[in-house]
Formats: C-alpha cells, structure tokens, sequence
C-alpha cells in the first residue's frame, strides 16, 4: 500500500553543513479522510559504515570520539564508541568504506562485504545507511588512523565479546554498531 499524499510546499530552514527542509502536504487516511501533516526533513546525504573483524584473534576494531548531538542529549563527555563510519559524497558505498576505514582507523580494506542497507531515522532524517563489514590482519594496518582535518579519533581494538558486553552494559549506544556487532553474532562470524 502506498501513501496517498498532495498539496505538497517545501521551505528551507537551513543549508549550512546540510539541508533541513519543512514540508507541508496533505496525507490520504485508510479511511479516505485527509489529514494536513507538517514535518521538517533533514538531508545530510547517504552514508556507508563498516566495521572490521578478525576471526583468529576475536577482535573488532572501533573508534571513539566526539559527537555533539550525544552531548547535548546527555552524554557527559561526548565521547561515542562506534564503527567507522562516513558520507557516501557522491562514491560508491563500497568506496565510501573503504576510504573511511584508512581514514579513521589506519586499515587498508582490500574487499568489504555489503551486508545490509536501513534508514537509521526516518522521523525526520532522509539518510540511508550502508552496512559492511570486513575481515582485517594486523599487516593491513598503514596508518595510527585518527581521522582527518577537524576529526580526533582514537582506534579501540577490543575482544568481540567485550563489545557484545558493552551492548548489555550501556558502554556501546551507537546504533549502527550495535546492528553490526549483533550481525556478527547472529551469523555465527565471531
């Protein structure tokens, strides 16, 4: 069933890091009645995250930094725990993945695995993210990792059930890595 929906006006809000839009549209009910909906959109682009394992040691490699949108929501320092993660700035999400794993962690990915695509907010927020993973060797390791220009990013290499550990325990909150971690472990990959 597809929604039903018309009288559409779009304003912009603002277009400085990226663009946030408000709609206004009528939306067709089951019931035939007509409903005006207001909704403001945010479009930052689609993004691609990965996140790197190693099956002989049992280890994952995430990173941790500054994230202003926890702090302001309460997290105390800030500091998030994730996969790696960027926006797809019109590459391909392989690409995208690849680039952001050298980037932020050091790793040289030679070939990621696609694992699954989701709308990590679609409240409010038109992003698709593109999920991967991929195996990784102490020898693919080029760089310390850490990001790049405003980025300052540490490299955590932890146990995988730590990081299973950290889900449970609140440590972990971001959910992309979540979906990641738990994709590991429903697949029987760690």
């Amino acid at each position: 069933m597809s929604a039903i929906i018309g009288n559409v006006k779009k304003e912009l809000l603002a277009d400085s890091w990226s663009v946030l839009n408000k709609y206004t549209f009528d939306l067709q009910r089951k019931n035939g009645g007509v409903v005006q909906q207001v909704r403001e959109v945010y479009d930052r682009g689609n993004g691609a995250t990965i996140l790197l394992y190693n099956r002989e040691k049992g280890s994952v490699v995430l990173i941790n930094q500054f994230r202003m949108p926890t702090y302001v929501n309460g997290n105390e320092s800030g500091m998030l725990l994730e996969a790696c993660a960027g926006l797809l700035e019109g590459d391909a999400p392989e690409y995208c993945v690849r680039r952001e794993a050298m980037e932020e962690t050091g790793f040289q990915v030679d070939k990621a695995q696609k694992v699954f695509e989701a709308y990590m907010s679609p409240g409010g927020v038109t992003e698709i993210v593109h999920f991967f993973i991929a195996e990784y060797r102490d020898e693919q390791r080029r760089t310390v990792g850490g990001g790049i220009e405003d980025e300052d990013i540490e490299v955590v290499e932890l146990p995988f059930s730590d990081a299973i550990a950290m889900i449970a325990d609140g440590r972990i909150k971001d959910g992309k890595t979540i979906m990641l971690l738990q994709y590991l472990q429903l697949h029987n990959l760690m």
